[in-house]
């Protein structure tokens, strides 16, 4: 098939460090490419695939002087998808909500992951306006927030099967892996760890408007010692720090789409002791894979039963239920069922245009 992958532009792809979406894309791409696709990425200019790279800018936006221009930039680039769209059997958008009033303009088919929370006000007013356009769901949990949208279909992210290294005997320390965000709850991990009576390590992002947070409630337990910060890590740094951890802490405290970094301590070994929010029963099977909470207290006597866990117990259920390959093969199957009616789809296109080139919205 010919495939057209549309990354944001804020990471490259795939991201050096922090990048969850960008990430799955590059995942996505490279294995469509191994399996004989005719893939062409549209991405930052920085990007590495083996697909057609089609540069959206120079390189990624985030943390450069053009990040606040973003979306000049993923309008040009949307604009140059759709000069291209003849060229794709399908095409598919990962780019939250600025593709849709051109993707049912265009004659060839295109579904959109969602890879973000759905429940803010604003998002679900955009999304209830373009329902009938192909959404693809993280999770059941992030689906079942928009039980209105045209869903075609569920697909868990997936890892490739050699990324994370299995680790039987780990070091003596809880992992903390997110954004140094209050909806990410690093401040409960630091709770739990004092519960435990362990050691807790932070690693991961710092976004600019979350550094208000960072400077009043984190920053602090840096400065005095209680916690190890590691900084925003990647590649092998972040292999041997979720391997190495007797456990990751997930304390979310928001309504988490699917959390990357579940399976990433999964593919090491690396049980995870998670809050009960979101996709997290999704992905965590409780007293097996880890450990589902509702609280710091239960996170903190949680820590206290691992030694229950099987480490490699832990790693095969991954490769059961979260490699790219499985990501993958269901993609694809969704793809052809889209092309498969892609006359349809342009049917569909021309007739929901109104005389004025728009459609009515859709009721609130």
């Amino acid at each position: 098939m010919r495939i057209a992958q549309v990354a944001p532009l804020f990471e490259r792809v795939p991201p050096n460090a922090y990048g969850g979406t960008e990430r799955i894309v590059s995942y996505l791409t490279e294995g469509l490419v191994a399996r004989g696709h005719d893939v062409t990425l549209f991405a930052s200019g920085d990007s590495e695939t083996a697909a057609r790279l089609v540069p959206g800018c120079e390189r990624a936006l985030r943390g450069t002087e053009l990040e606040p221009y973003w979306v000049h930039y993923h309008t040009c680039m949307l604009d140059e998808v759709c000069a291209r769209s003849a060229d794709f059997d399908l095409i598919h958008f990962h780019c939250d909500t600025l593709q849709l009033p051109l993707a049912r303009r265009l004659a060839t088919p295109s579904v959109t992951t969602t890879h973000g929370r759905l429940d803010i006000p604003a998002i679900a007013h955009c999304l209830r306006h373009f329902a009938g356009h192909a959404y693809v769901a993280i999770s059941e949990d992030q689906r079942g927030s928009r039980p209105e949208l045209a869903w075609r279909g569920t697909v868990h992210h997936g890892l490739p099967h050699d990324l994370h290294t299995a680790v039987e005997a780990p070091g003596e320390y809880l992992a903390f892996l997110g954004r140094m965000s209050a909806e990410k709850g690093c401040l409960f991990a630091v709770e739990i760890a004092r519960r435990a009576g362990m050691n807790v390590r932070f690693a991961g992002k710092l976004d600019q408007n979350e550094r208000p947070y960072w400077g009043q409630h984190v920053l602090p337990l840096f400065e005095r010692g209680e916690v190890e910060y590691i900084g925003e890590i990647g590649g092998a740094a972040k292999d041997r720090f979720l391997g190495g951890a007797r456990a990751l802490l997930f304390p979310i405290d928001w309504p988490e789409p699917f959390g990357l970094v579940m399976i990433e301590a999964m593919a090491c070994g690396t049980p995870v002791i998670a809050f009960r929010r979101g996709a997290v029963p999704e992905v965590i099977e409780d007293g097996v894979t880890g450990f589902i909470v509702d609280d710091v207290a239960g996170a903190a006597a949680a820590v206290a039963r691992l030694g229950e866990l099987d480490r490699r117990t832990i790693r095969r259920r991954f490769e059961a239920r979260f490699t790219v390959d499985l990501m993958i093969d269901k993609y694809v199957t969704l793809y052809r069922e889209l092309t498969d009616h892609g006359a349809h789809h342009a049917r569909d296109a021309v007739r929901n245009i109104g005389g004025n080139g728009r459609r009515a919205a859709a009721p609130a």
